[in-house]
C-alpha cells in the first residue's frame, strides 16, 4: 500500500500538494506514482518564472519504464524549483514527499486548494483504479 500522508492535498494525475509559508505551495508526486513509474532516471524541471495553469503539463519525468508528464496542481508561477533532481533524480523514488519535491509554485488563488483531494478522497481513488 502506498503511503498518503494526511497533511497533503492531492490531484487526480498523483500530484501532492504541500502549503508553505506565506501561502507557496511545494508540489511533488505521489508513492503511488514514484511505484508505477519505477526507477526515475530523468527529470526535466519547469523553469523558475513559469506561469502554469491547473491541471497543464508542466515538466517531464522519465523512468525506466516510462515518460509521465505531471501536471499543475493550481494555477500560478514556478518560484523554485528542486535541483538536487537532474543529479539525483533516484531521490524521487526514496522519498518522494521530502527531498524529492519538485517545485514550489505561487498560486494564484489559494481557493483552487479546495479543488483537490485530501487523504482519504485520494486513497478511495487509487483503490478504486485497482
Amino acid at each position: 500500500m502506498s503511503e498518503i500522508p494526511a497533511e497533503l492535498k492531492y490531484t487526480k494525475t498523483h500530484e501532492w500538494v504541500r502549503q508553505a509559508g506565506q501561502g507557496d505551495l511545494t508540489v511533488g508526486i505521489t508513492d503511488q506514482a514514484q511505484e508505477m513509474l519505477g526507477d526515475i532516471v530523468y527529470i526535466e524541471l519547469p523553469e523558475v518564472g513559469t506561469t502554469v495553469r491547473a491541471s497543464v503539463e508542466c515538466m517531464v519525468i522519465e523512468s525506466v519504464k516510462a515518460a509521465s508528464d505531471v501536471y499543475a496542481p493550481v494555477e500560478g508561477e514556478i518560484i523554485e524549483v528542486n535541483t538536487s533532481l537532474t543529479d539525483q533524480p533516484e531521490l524521487i523514488n526514496q522519498k518522494s514527499y521530502d527531498d524529492g519535491w519538485l517545485f514550489r509554485l505561487r498560486p494564484n488563488n489559494t481557493a483552487d486548494l479546495d479543488r483537490l483531494l485530501d487523504a482519504k478522497g485520494y486513497a478511495d481513488m487509487i483503490a478504486a483504479e485497482g
